[in-house]
């Protein structure tokens, strides 16, 4: 004869929470052989969690059986300690978003709150302080309320008109006129909601310009109506990530590579540079010397950007950065040698 582990109620409940949260069916037998008890404890669990608000709903068969439904409210939910910790950290990274930082930060303040003391001491002791990009300033404007419209229109496939300024709309004295200045409404395919350094964008396609376009989402003003359903495009290189990397480093979105790449050799150690090296690629080469593969949007932005390590460079290749340099130094000798105001 099978013994059964005596189990206190509410870890029971929990275990049994943890099974119906895999979004499976199961059987009551399955359930009750799982969980050690029996069938009749187990329709006794199930109802007791549907007091506690989680919309469990049974489906006939040949041992009956049950399914984890989603809910019109929220009910308590369950987090073991490692997903707890890793939700109050997210939480906690984002706060100083400007567009849903508030947001997040009630919502850690819940989850702080209803923690056992044990992981909450762990949270505490993880001290992370999310610092955001200079010139990112600028909170989005409606925040939650706009990305939501946003991620709903997304999901609905639906054509999207929206006034797009060069400014944040919250920074517009006067939104109508704002919207007059901005001139026609930018009519588009949206596709995705993208965070990329601090800041929220939309990747739509432009349906008056027949190409794909991003779109800061601190400057645009949703209109309604939206427009009719559509088919998706496909994003090309079929990689979101790697399309709107390539975009905002000057390509055509079929890579993520920068569209300038040079190769120098620096007469500094390689911790010197590695710290400041971006991207890069640092290969030592000895005590002080080391490789840098560095890329950049142009070849005499990548000529600059060296210059700031404040040694001397050997440049590998290619060509251009050689040329990019010639350039720069003549620029350079040019404004060493001039001397008084700039000619009118």
């Amino acid at each position: 004869m099978k013994t059964m582990a005596p189990q206190k109620t509410s870890s029971r409940l929990l275990a049994l929470l943890s099974l119906l949260q895999a979004h499976r069916d199961w059987s009551g037998h399955d359930l009750a052989e799982r969980l050690d008890i029996t069938p009749r404890t187990v329709r006794r669990d199930i109802d007791r969690l549907r007091e506690l608000g989680y919309p469990i709903r049974a489906f006939k068969g040949p041992s009956g059986g049950y399914r984890l439904d989603a809910g019109s409210q929220l009910p308590p939910l369950l987090f073991d300690d490692g997903q707890a910790v890793a939700l109050a950290l997210a939480l906690r990274s984002v706060a100083g978003d400007g567009a849903i930082g508030e947001d997040a930060a009630r919502a850690l303040a819940t989850v702080r709150q209803v923690m056992p003391p044990r992981l909450r001491r762990r949270v505490d002791m993880l001290l992370v302080t999310a610092v955001r990009t200079p010139g990112n300033d600028e909170a989005s404007p409606a925040g939650t309320e706009v990305l939501m419209e946003l991620g709903r229109v997304i999901r609905a496939r639906e054509e999207l008109r929206f006034d797009y300024g060069t400014e944040p709309v919250s920074a517009r004295a006067d939104p109508a006129q704002a919207a007059a200045d901005a001139g026609p409404p930018r009519r588009t395919q949206p596709h995705h909601l993208v965070a990329w350094r601090g800041r929220w964008y939309l990747l739509a396609w432009d349906l008056d310009r027949d190409d794909w376009r991003t779109f800061r989402v601190d400057r645009l003003r949703p209109r309604t109506p939206t427009g009719p359903r559509f088919t998706p495009r496909e994003i090309p290189g079929g990689d979101v990530a790697v399309f709107v990397t390539g975009r905002f480093r000057g390509t055509d979105g079929s890579s993520a590579d920068w569209p300038c790449r040079g190769q120098v050799v620096l007469d500094l150690p390689a911790e010197a540079v590695a710290p400041y090296a971006q991207d890069g690629i640092v290969e030592e080469l000895g005590p002080e010397r080391c490789r840098l593969t560095l890329g950049s949007w142009s070849w005499t932005g990548l000529a600059a950007t060296l210059g700031h390590f404040g040694t001397a460079i050997h440049v590998e290749g290619p060509p251009q950065l050689t040329d990019a340099f010639a350039e720069l130094a003549a620029r350079y000798a040019s404004a060493a040698a001039s001397t008084g105001p700039a000619p009118a």
